[in-house]
């Protein structure tokens, strides 16, 4: 039997749609990924072309890894989705609409990927949340929303591998929805704070670690840049020491070949 790797390492990162010159960044999205090397990878603003063009797709096959999306946000026969992809099987999938402004269900979304990993099932949900600054309470509903999912999963929480959030949430660390998160104030549902991997494990220590960056090409005009939108977070609790990060660091900040991949950075993190 071969001996399970010591640690589950996990990235999410925002791909940046069709925006930009979006053909150009398809090498250099593939580039940084596979120089990543991630177990999972969690990504947002991923599209598909009416099943004629398939970007998770494709990247899964360039990657060898396993594909999880579901197109149910559409714009102009265009999907706007979230995915999760993995080196280990992908066993089930489901993707539900976060609510929008108006209480009714938006384009944004969450998917939520069953795992099956040497380590035991894992459960993921890679989600991306509004972006208006002034939406703060809109992302915390969308955010409850996403608590309510994680505990209807039918886990162990002594045993089985803590559950995986990675996204996207356009929301600073001192947020109140990320401070809700985090157990910095009551938490959305009762029994579901998580750990932010990059507060814990972040490389070098003290990096603010944006991935909203100012230093990137493509945002010169962007408005309050320099921040952290970018989450890898892990459930509670872990007695075993299970999916404690152990390391975290920032991807897709260079460009590749002079092409910047995306408008954010990524973020990898390490989880015992």
């Amino acid at each position: 039997m071969v001996a399970a790797e010591p640690e589950v390492t996990v990235l999410s990162w925002n791909l940046w749609w069709r925006f930009g010159d979006y053909r150009t960044r398809q090498e250099p999205i593939a580039t940084v990924l596979a120089e990543a090397r991630a177990d999972i990878v969690c990504l947002q603003e991923v599209w598909a072309k009416q099943d004629q063009q398939d970007q998770a797709a494709w990247l899964g096959e360039r990657l060898g890894l396993h594909v999880a999306r579901h197109d149910t946000a559409q714009r102009d026969g265009l999907s706007f989705a979230n995915a999760v992809l993995s080196k280990w099987p992908i066993v089930r999938s489901e993707s539900f609409a976060l609510p929008g402004s108006d209480a009714r269900p938006s384009h944004r979304q969450v998917i939520h990927a069953v795992i099956d990993s040497p380590r035991g099932t894992i459960h993921v949900f890679s989600t991306h949340l509004d972006q208006r600054f002034d939406n703060s309470e809109l992302r915390q509903k969308q955010l409850r929303m996403i608590c309510e999912l994680m505990t209807r999963v039918d886990r162990n929480d002594e045993t089985d591998f803590p559950m995986i959030l990675a996204g996207d949430l356009n929301a600073v660390p001192d947020s109140d929805e990320i401070r809700a998160l985090t157990g910095r104030r009551p938490p959305f549902t009762p029994g579901i704070v998580l750990t932010d991997a990059w507060e814990v494990a972040g490389t070098p220590s003290g990096d603010p670690g944006w991935t909203w960056r100012g230093d990137n090409p493509v945002l010169t005009e962007a408005q309050w840049p320099n921040r952290r939108l970018d989450y890898i977070l892990t459930s509670w609790p872990r007695r075993s020491g299970q999916g404690t990060p152990v390391g975290a660091r920032l991807i897709g900040t260079e460009p590749v070949d002079g092409v910047m991949p995306s408008d954010h950075a990524g973020v990898w993190a390490a989880l015992r």
